[in-house]
């Protein structure tokens, strides 16, 4: 009779903890899939790549900036502290977390100055190096600094003046 009470008191205390572990299922949602990709958006800032204040010798050089927004030079260019601000350029991404993205550069872009002549302008590394993946939701943008470099010829092909021009970036999502 003992041992009879006994199975009967465990087939119970078995229904009971069978009947709140499947309840308890329906109080938790459950996803079969992430969210649908969504499109990522690419916001330019006023952040701009930019060069600062140098100067030539006879036969010219680059100036670099990296996406950490240091600055360098090779050859006979020497930087100028003159006021003039120097940085990478910055643009915004947002899109679903998780969400794979790479970033190719466009061609080389000739540069016209404003006292005559020109200079190549060659798009660099970005920080975060490409790809990259976006590590929160919208409205969080992913900030992306984008470096580049500048060939500068002899001073008689590159008068001092203003260069500027604009550059294309491809941004793949997968």
């Amino acid at each position: 009779m003992i041992n009879y009470r006994r199975k009967e008191f465990c087939d119970r205390i078995c229904r009971i903890i069978q009947a709140v572990v499947f309840s308890s299922l329906f109080f938790y949602p459950a996803y079969g899939q992430e969210p649908p990709p969504r499109p990522i958006t690419v916001t330019v800032t006023s952040q701009q790549l930019s060069f600062g204040a140098f100067t030539m010798g006879s036969s010219g050089g680059s100036v670099t900036i990296n996406p950490d927004g240091t600055r360098a030079s090779t050859g006979d260019v020497i930087l100028l502290s003159l006021g003039y601000t120097y940085s990478a350029a910055l643009i915004e991404i947002t899109g679903n977390a998780g969400t794979v993205v790479s970033v190719l550069n466009g061609p080389d872009v000739t540069l016209p100055g404003s006292g005559g002549g020109s200079m190549v302008l060659t798009l660099g590394a970005s920080s975060p190096a490409s790809p990259f993946v976006i590590p929160s939701d919208p409205p969080v943008p992913l900030l992306l600094y984008i470096g580049g470099s500048l060939g500068v010829g002899p001073p008689a092909s590159n008068p001092p003046g203003n260069y500027s021009g604009t550059f294309n970036i491809t941004f793949i999502q997968e």
